[in-house]
């Protein structure tokens, strides 16, 4: 994993392809554009404490930011123009820390060839991806969030009494279609190979809000999401939006007497909201690669590239991989056992992106014996067999 660095030159000059990157001072500001608060207790605020987190670690350099990046809470206003503001406060760096400004950071990093730009979740300088364009002052950043999803999987399958999962999912995308499946396939993989049962007896139901988070009016209410889910016999729901509703939902249910769990997502504290029915959390820290790369334009040895790390499986809760698990209050002794013996599995090399597989609609993902590829994973095009809920937006 790559450890944050930093040194002091009065001059730095880097040409990469057309494009001349200068510095004359030792400071160097980092603009960040957040499409939540960033104090959701979840993807936005760690974004916002993994950025400074990385500058704090790297002398001379600043943050500025601007959060609820989104045409509901700023209507009129795009991230790219939004970007624009940033660098009249200095900004020699554009983090678009969403996949929902996929565009606008082409669009500026386009129109300002002497800013640095990191696209987090995108693949635009993916060489393997498939909307490939050449833009040398970009880099794309995203953590391997599918293992701590899978892990996710697991802590629901060892908890759920009634056999039956939710999944509180944003809006539908690849990455999002490949992260439900991720849980999915953690808790079957438990299922079967843990609690030795039929998997047809596990049901995994997946149901879209239509955003990152909450809009009155224009997505669906994901607390009535996390009730219906609660109502109708699921008693375990994994989030995969940007804030806690189905945490404090749970909580909500357990003080009238049920007894029923969540898991959050995104943020290292979001059980904060809920710590007596969380089973755990699993969550980014943006703080390596943002340092990485801060450094790498500061110092004049930035390289347009796209990264997609993973844990650093000998310091798994540490603050040195990029995604990680930690568990909850909520799990049980023996849900927790199963959940390290499922982290020594992964780290040793267990793959659940293996056939066979198929997907929702019966054809075939993964022949049997095929491991999935990068790019194959990334482009998930449908849910797996196995799970309900919708595959593509409508």
């Amino acid at each position: 994993m790559k450890k944050f660095y930093a040194s002091a030159i009065a001059l730095l000059m880097l040409t990469v392809g057309n494009v001349v990157f200068g510095q004359t001072s030792k400071d160097f500001t980092v603009g960040l554009l957040m499409v939540g608060p960033y104090n959701d207790h979840g993807w936005s605020q760690a974004h916002y404490d993994g950025t400074q987190a990385a500058v704090s670690k790297i002398p001379g350099s600043k943050l500025v930011y601007l959060d609820n990046v989104n045409p509901a809470s700023r209507p009129g206003t795009t991230a790219s123009q939004l970007a624009e503001s940033l660098v009249a406060k200095g900004a020699k760096m554009v983090i678009f820390s969403s996949d929902d400004m996929y565009d606008e950071a082409v669009k500026f990093a386009l129109a300002h060839k002497d800013i640095f730009v990191i696209s987090s979740a995108g693949d635009q300088v993916w060489k393997d991806g498939k909307a490939y364009k050449n833009i040398p002052n970009m880099v794309n950043v995203m953590g391997k969030m599918e293992y701590g999803k899978m892990i996710a999987g697991v802590a629901a399958a060892m908890t759920t009494k009634t056999g039956k999962i939710g999944y509180l999912g944003p809006l539908i995308n690849d990455e999002t279609r490949r992260l439900a499946a991720s849980v999915y396939l953690g808790a079957k993989y438990a299922w079967v190979n843990y609690l030795k049962k039929d998997p047809a007896k596990l049901q995994f139901k997946v149901t879209w809000i239509g955003f990152w988070f909450n809009i009155p009016g224009v997505t669906s209410d994901p607390t009535q999401v996390a009730d219906d889910f609660f109502n109708s016999g699921y008693d375990v729901v994994v989030s995969g939006i940007d804030t806690t509703e189905a945490l404090t939902e749970a909580v909500k249910y357990t003080n009238a007497g049920k007894k029923v769990w969540a898991i959050p997502y995104d943020y290292e504290k979001a059980m904060s909201e809920g710590t007596a029915v969380a089973l755990g959390v699993p969550y980014f820290n943006w703080a390596p690669a943002y340092g990485a790369n801060i450094a790498a334009a500061k110092d004049g040895k930035w390289v347009s590239h796209f990264e997609w790390n993973g844990p650093d499986w000998k310091n798994f809760t540490g603050d040195t991989g990029a995604v990680s698990f930690k568990k909850g209050a909520a799990l049980s002794k023996e849900a927790a056992a199963a959940v390290d013996k499922f982290v020594g599995e992964l780290a040793g090399g267990l793959n659940l992106w293996k056939g066979p597989l198929n997907y929702q609609n019966g054809s075939t993902f993964l022949a049997n014996g095929k491991t999935a590829g990068d790019t194959e994973i990334w482009y998930l095009p449908q849910l797996l067999q196995g799970m309900e809920g919708q595959s593509v937006a409508q």
